[in-house]
C-alpha cells in the first residue's frame, strides 16, 4: 500500500532574477487622509456620503412623523374635536410629545454618525 503513494520531494527555493526591482510601498491610510492624496479623498468622500445618507434618512423620518400629525388632523376631522382636560389634543401632542421624539432622533443620529467615523478610523489604523 505504501508503494501507491507518491514520493515526497525536497522543497525548492524560488527566487526572482530581478533583484533590483522594487516593490510598491503602501502608504498608511492615515497619511493619505492627512496629506489629502487621491486615496484619502476617496475615503473622505465615502465618509461624507455615508453621513449624508444618514442625514437624509433622519430628515425623511422626521418629515413623515412631524408632517403626518397635521395630515392626520386634516384627514380625520374627528381627531380635532378630541379634548383632554378641556384642551384640544392637538396642542399637547405638538407642544409635549414632539420634543422627546426630536431628542431621541438627535441622540440616535449623533450615535450613528460617530459610529461611521469610528469605522473609518478603525480602517485607517489597520492600513
Amino acid at each position: 500500500m505504501s508503494e501507491d503513494r507518491p514520493r515526497l520531494t525536497a522543497r525548492v527555493r524560488v527566487t526572482s532574477s530581478r533583484r533590483e526591482a522594487t516593490t510598491a510601498r503602501r502608504r498608511p491610510m492615515a497619511a493619505a487622509l492627512v496629506e489629502q492624496t487621491g486615496a484619502g479623498e476617496l475615503y473622505l468622500r465615502g465618509l461624507m456620503r455615508a453621513q449624508l445618507r444618514l442625514a437624509l434618512a433622519v430628515l425623511a423620518g422626521l418629515a413623515v412623523v412631524l408632517g403626518g400629525i397635521p395630515v392626520l388632523y386634516a384627514v380625520l376631522p374627528a381627531t380635532r374635536a378630541v379634548q383632554v382636560a378641556g384642551v384640544p389634543v392637538v396642542w399637547p401632542v405638538l407642544a409635549v410629545l414632539v420634543y422627546p421624539v426630536l431628542v431621541g432622533v438627535a441622540a440616535w443620529y449623533t450615535r450613528s454618525a460617530t459610529r461611521i467615523e469610528r469605522r473609518l478610523s478603525a480602517v485607517a489604523r489597520e492600513r
